[in-house]
């Protein structure tokens, strides 16, 4: 009987848990479409600000640049590595297979910008380089994206570091988020002509444009004030619209894996509860079955 009494509190046990777990799944659920839809909101908005980051580029002269943003320097110097994880776990191996691709990278050149307390706690338990430490609610806006973008450009211009680039996980769907790596700074031509294809791709999957808004936005463009002074002025906002957006990308993978995870958390529960549900029947029917033949084996002893 006392095996009995396990079993019971196991089977209670495991319910328990798996509607905690369900209740956390349908939280991630709402917090996940919510996130989907900032993310991908962001995307036609970003590709625009890409395509006209590019054509201003391509009508400056290369001699005549001399932004900060766009020099680059020695390849050999320092960089600063913006690491973005989630601040709470149970979201599968998404932080996990993040932090595996950053250390395969690492170098003593390298220092580390962490937004995230996941990965805060393995840098630093590696011993790590972290030059400064962020947190963000489950909804970061613009601004509070900023203030981390900002503290990167000063130390940038200020040669504490000579190239930035961020690891973060891109969201593709649901079922699905990619352990990605982004160069923030410096901005090269290679950098924005690969942003221009994918925010003219990103773009044409959302709105097909009209053969006359193709052919405006593929012809000449004019500059007031002129192109310097404007690629001056729109090349940090670009800075600060690129982390914001892989901000976004990043808190999307992270809802949708911990609902995949708590989903799959749910499933092993009632799955474990149905064998623990068999188990307990059938010991319950063995001691039945004892129990009929001791009292048989009494009354066959009793009739002797």
């Amino acid at each position: 009987m006392a095996n009995l009494r396990d079993i019971r509190r196991r089977i209670k046990s495991v319910k328990n848990t798996s509607q905690i777990t369900k209740a956390m799944q349908m939280v991630a659920a709402t917090k996940m479409r919510r996130a989907q839809q900032s993310a991908i909101a962001l995307r036609p908005y970003a590709g625009r600000l890409d395509d006209m980051a590019a054509h201003i580029y391509a009508h400056v002269g290369k001699d005549e640049v001399t932004h900060p943003l766009l020099q680059k320097r020695d390849v050999s110097g320092k960089t600063a590595v913006v690491v973005l994880t989630s601040e709470k776990g149970l979201c599968g191996p998404l932080n996990t297979n993040l932090m595996r691709d950053v250390l395969k990278n690492d170098d003593p050149s390298r220092v580390y910008v962490t937004v995230g307390r996941k990965g805060r706690q393995v840098l630093i338990r590696l011993k790590k380089n972290v030059i400064a430490d962020f947190e963000l609610n489950a909804s970061p806006t613009f601004t509070d994206s900023k203030a981390i973008s900002r503290f990167l450009l000063e130390r940038f211009e200020k040669k504490e570091f000579d190239a930035v680039e961020i690891y973060y996980n891109r969201f593709i769907n649901t079922l699905s988020q990619v352990p990605s790596r982004h160069p923030l700074v410096p901005i090269g031509a290679e950098t924005l002509q690969v942003a221009k294809a994918l925010g003219a791709a990103e773009h044409a999957s959302n709105v097909a444009p009209k053969s006359e808004d193709r052919a405006k936005s593929d012809g000449p463009y004019n500059f007031e004030p002129d192109t310097l002074e404007l690629l001056s002025k729109l090349l940090p906002y670009y800075v600060h619209l690129e982390l914001y957006s892989k901000i976004l990308e990043s808190r999307a993978s992270e809802h949708s894996a911990r609902m995949v995870a708590m989903k799959s958390a749910t499933d092993n529960a009632k799955q474990l509860v149905k064998d623990l549900t068999l188990e307990y029947n059938k010991a319950r029917q063995a001691s039945i079955t004892n129990e009929i033949l001791e009292i048989s084996t009494a009354a066959m002893m009793m009739d002797q």
